[in-house]
């Protein structure tokens, strides 16, 4: 993956609140480890759902939950009470991003902005609207979904329309932990999961979700369609542009793919459940078996129409 040099980078919607506290330790999954999650503080693209998180999300959602929502400048402003570290800063074009793993991270999400800026309107009839934040921290963050630690992995919390990671979980968790792939896509790939998930809070896809666990759950339909939406960016990703229409990706192959797949393979729920376990048990899954997220990736990269993702639709997942 490459970045084109003359392309310009925004760095507004993407901060860094450094450290915010240890790991909790007690909310992890199999074997100790921070196994991501999926939505709401438990937002990522891997293996074990934080069940009562998601049913607080979907109460704030429905407007129940015994008290008002946050509005989402007040979520806002609870996302970023650490403050940011400007380690974005030095930002400022593409040549950074082939340069620095943070800068390549703020060009990911200027492609995914420019991406869904375009199709999400031209396939559906909703207006986009970006995430507010796209926002890195240590050990643990606040935000409008409550206080989540490195333990629950990438996720994106719904009322204050946010993505959050420990950019360490890449090498300690994927890598080391459940015996992902390293390389330059793996996490764009996740970055566009959870953006993924940012557009089924503006499309109202997470209002659809009932049930929580098993192979064909509501919540296994909410994550392999947030992959199916990943591969749809990932299909597109060399056409997107910056603020002048400079391209902002200049090389996408398929060593990239491959990473994308290799990783969607790596958080399967029976891989992580075998790794971590040494059982499956179907009836726990919570984002679907690892052929189930490099198959519904590959709809999205092939087909590239919201359509063609909707797995609440799908008879097979």
């Amino acid at each position: 993956m490459r970045f084109n040099p003359k392309a310009r980078l925004d760095t507004r919607r993407v901060r860094d609140s450094g450290r915010g506290g240890g790991r909790s330790g007690g909310r992890s999954g199999g074997a100790g480890l921070p196994i991501p999650g999926g939505v709401a503080a438990g937002g990522g693209i891997g293996g074990v759902l934080l069940i009562v998180l998601v049913v607080v999300v979907l109460q704030l959602l429905d407007g129940g939950g015994g008290g008002a929502a946050p509005s989402v400048d007040d979520a806002l402003d609870t996302s970023r009470a650490g403050g940011d570290t400007d380690r974005y800063a030095q930002c400022e074009t593409g040549a950074d991003a082939n340069e620095s793993v943070d800068c390549a991270r703020v060009a990911v999400e200027n492609s995914l902005t420019a991406y869904w800026a375009k199709t999400l309107p031209e396939q559906s009839s909703t207006d986009f609207r970006p995430e507010r934040v796209m926002q890195t921290f240590s050990g643990a963050v606040s935000t409008g979904c409550g206080q989540a630690t490195s333990d629950v992995g990438p996720f994106y919390c719904p009322p204050d329309q946010g993505i959050y990671l420990d950019t360490t979980f890449f090498e300690e968790v994927l890598q080391r932990g459940l015996g992902g792939p390293a390389g330059d896509f793996v996490e764009p790939y996740v970055l566009a999961h959870e953006y993924g998930h940012h557009i089924q809070n503006l499309l109202g896809t997470m209002g659809r979700v009932r049930t929580q666990q098993g192979p064909e759950s509501d919540a296994v339909r909410l994550e392999l369609q947030a992959d199916c939406y990943a591969g749809m960016w990932t299909g597109s990703a060399t056409s997107t542009g910056d603020g002048s229409g400079e391209a902002l990706i200049s090389e996408l192959d398929q060593e990239d793919i491959d990473e994308a797949i290799a990783a969607a393979k790596a958080v399967g729920d029976d891989r992580i459940q075998d790794r971590t376990t040494g059982r499956v048990n179907p009836r726990e899954w919570t984002h679907g078996s690892s052929e189930q997220r490099q198959r519904w990736f590959t709809i999205g990269y092939e087909e590239g129409t919201l359509e063609a993702c909707d797995t609440f639709a799908a008879d097979r997942l």
